[in-house]
């Protein structure tokens, strides 16, 4: 009979399954921790930054046809003023949303929008309280940094961009850009 310098009979059967069931408990403790770290693949974050910028610009698009439409809306009201303050923020809101929506000139628009943004929050919410929860500038806030982080690690693999990226690749890897080509040879 051998013995392990722990005390343990290896040659005993009860030995053996405890050894296996402590096993088998940190398996299930390092696979629990390892879900719990990372709960979805890594593989997709790129994707997940494409939903992420479109659902923020349909959810956007919405409050820019509140302004530019009165639509949607739970009472009518007339439309705002297109020259006033409300009028452009509309506009931006309508056709930068559409723009991130398909996910064309992202980045430029996507910061453009950040800034609109943290005018909105500094010019109508701040001035009331400091607090967002108090103030109603929680969307505000939300949109401007969602915006600051699509300008900063682009629109993901789902969109226009991307797609214009991938085939100006292939143009110039082709040799059939002739822009490129003569810049490159010349």
């Amino acid at each position: 009979m051998r013995e392990r310098f722990d005390g343990v009979n290896q040659d005993h059967p009860a030995d053996r399954s405890a050894e296996s069931h402590d096993a088998a408990r940190m398996s299930m403790t390092g696979k629990l921790r390892r879900a719990l770290m990372h709960p979805l693949p890594e593989r997709w974050g790129s994707p997940l930054l494409s939903v992420l910028r479109a659902v923020t610009a349909f959810l956007f698009i919405a409050h820019g046809t509140q302004k530019l439409f009165a639509f949607p809306a739970l009472q009518s009201r007339a439309p705002v003023d297109l020259a006033s303050l409300s009028g452009v923020a509309g506009m931006l809101e309508v056709a930068g949303g559409a723009l991130l929506l398909v996910g064309l000139l992202s980045r430029p628009v996507a910061f453009l929008l950040s800034g609109e943004m943290a005018v909105a929050y500094f010019l109508r919410h701040a001035p009331r309280e400091f607090w967002p929860a108090l103030n109603g500038g929680e969307l505000a806030a939300l949109y401007c940094f969602l915006f600051l982080f699509i300008a900063a690690a682009g629109p993901g693999p789902w969109s226009l961009d991307a797609l214009l990226r991938r085939s100006q690749r292939s143009r110039w890897a082709h040799g059939t850009d002739d822009g490129r080509r003569w810049v490159a040879s010349h």
